[in-house]
């Protein structure tokens, strides 16, 4: 069952739990599929529309001088766990040969890549330029 498809179901599950706050959120979401151009969203692209979401709502929020939302937390919950930096460290120790590249923030790319989204790009910025 693709994200699309789950969240159809989890609309039900929320109205019947009455949980407002889920429900809203989910209901803006699938307001969001439904102005995309292709009917069928791929994983990948329902989790780019949830980034956009959040990043719309944090703005919205530090406008107002506000922390935190129900809509963000639900949001929020629907991305996929991020990498910690220990996780991070290990892959590019294990994967990345510094020498084939002319620096080291050239190996950016292929760690951004492997991790998809589930990397904070200033994180591995960090890791990269501790790297000797």
């Amino acid at each position: 069952m693709s994200m699309q498809e789950r969240f159809q179901n989890e609309l039900q599950v929320a109205i019947k739990a009455k949980d407002s706050d889920r429900t809203g959120a989910i209901r803006i979401l699938i307001g969001e599929f439904q102005r995309q151009r292709e009917k069928k969203l791929s994983d990948d692209q329902v989790i780019g529309i949830i980034r956009k979401l959040i990043k719309s709502e944090k703005e919205l929020l530090t406008a107002a001088g506000k922390d935190s939302s129900g809509f963000l937390t639900v949001m929020e919950s629907y991305l996929p766990s991020q990498a910690d930096e220990e996780e991070i460290r290990t892959w590019i120790e294990e994967n990345i040969d510094f020498e084939s590249f002319d620096n080291r923030m050239q190996a950016m790319r292929p760690v951004m890549n492997h991790f998809s989204g589930r990397a904070d790009g200033n994180i591995v910025k960090k890791i990269l330029m501790s790297f000797t």
